[in-house]
């Protein structure tokens, strides 16, 4: 089973009809979706393979309530604590698939405690950088990986954001990822640039992976091998949020299961495919 440790928040996503309009009204679709980065793996985890963990802090209040009970629905276990106020996310996407984000996370960064119950059964663990940005969510992602790694599971960890890496200060990214020394690293190109990824510096991953919107995703292994793969285009994007999810959570439920490196890209791609084609990262029309 794959758990994935971070934020479950909800995603406004305003789909603009075009340009905005500044000091008046703007057309735009608006939806409410599900979010956050580990939650969003969660979800596509479940949906692939009927079940996934997420473990976080969400707050204790009705939207965290109809956040829970979504995850739940599509076969994820909640663990973690409810206490404070859920976040939210704004996505602002524009007609060409871009997208902005307007980020609150409320209570998401205030998970303190850890039990080992919530990583039992668990064969692959996922955190997004997100989860390192600020304590206690911080030592609690770390105390996870930790308790990953004794137990011989896969640990995953997800560049997630150039302007988060900006935050927190690249070099202190890169002592992050050499203590962590995650199996699977994935990134973007823009994310790899601004740490520092090459063929040799892969910060003990066996896997990096390196996605470039409709260019080719690149992986580098530990026998020092570059692959390439190509990213077949897609009809109408409609909104990219969730996107990167969705291929982390197919890459790594195939990777769980045994499957050839061609196999997993192949099926996290599939799954990204189809993501970008709805408002949000989901796999429903509603």
């Amino acid at each position: 089973m794959l758990c994935a440790v971070g934020d479950l928040i909800e995603d406004i996503v305003v789909q603009l009809h075009g340009e905005i309009n500044r000091d008046t009204d703007t057309p735009a679709a608006i939806t409410r979706r599900r979010g956050g980065s580990a939650a969003n793996v969660a979800y596509f985890a479940a949906k692939l393979t009927g079940r996934s963990r997420f473990v976080g802090c969400v707050g204790d209040d009705p939207l965290g309530d109809s956040l829970v009970a979504q995850l739940s629905r599509h076969g994820v276990d909640v663990r973690g604590e409810r206490h404070g106020r859920t976040g939210s996310i704004v996505v602002v996407a524009t007609t060409d698939g871009n997208r902005t984000m307007l980020t609150d996370r409320g209570s998401a960064t205030e998970l303190r405690a850890f039990d080992p119950t919530w990583f039992e059964g668990v064969q692959v663990l996922h955190v997004p950088l997100y989860s390192f940005s600020h304590e206690p969510l911080r030592t609690s992602a770390r105390t996870a990986v930790q308790a990953a790694r004794a137990s011989g599971a896969t640990v995953s960890v997800d560049l997630s954001s150039t302007a988060l890496i900006e935050q927190l200060d690249a070099h202190a990214v890169r002592a992050l990822l050499d203590d962590l020394a995650p199996d699977v690293l994935f990134c973007t190109r823009s994310e790899a640039d601004a740490v520092g990824v090459r063929p040799d510096r892969r910060f003990s991953a066996r896997h990096v992976v390196v996605k470039d919107g409709a260019r080719p995703i690149r992986v580098l292994t530990s026998d020092g091998a570059e692959l390439g793969f190509e990213v077949d285009a897609v009809a109408e994007v409609v909104d990219a949020t969730g996107a990167g999810d969705a291929f982390a959570a197919g890459f790594l439920t195939s990777l769980a299961h045994g499957e050839a490196l061609a196999d997993c890209v192949e099926r996290g791609r599939t799954l990204a495919a189809r993501v970008v084609m709805l408002p949000g990262a989901t796999l429903e029309n509603q």
